[in-house]
């Protein structure tokens, strides 16, 4: 994997999770999940291994996994209380 092929990986889950944060709070779930999964596809090439990165790339990386993470926060700031609530339902269903 190159650098460039590194950061593509990561402008593309940028993207998705940013799209996930808008369904999430538009309360598209279905789009949700859809976006989910192309993230975990996204992803398997992190299992083999991502070449370090250095200089310009490797700022630019941080600048993106900043991004992921903050559209990971704005999802779950959405889907933790309703998995609550959900728990909560459940729990009481027994």
């Amino acid at each position: 994997m190159t650098s460039n092929e590194v950061l593509s990986m990561y402008e593309t889950l940028s993207g998705l999770t940013g799209k996930m944060s808008v369904a999430a709070q538009a309360g598209d779930w279905d789009d949700v999940a859809k976006l989910e999964h192309s993230c975990a596809q996204q992803t398997e090439a992190i299992d083999t291994g991502v070449p370090a990165l250095s200089g310009a790339a490797r700022l630019r990386k941080i600048e993106l996994l900043k991004q992921i993470m903050a559209n990971d926060r704005a999802i779950r700031e959405i889907t933790d209380p309703w998995m609550g609530q959900l728990s909560q339902i459940m729990t009481a269903a027994h």
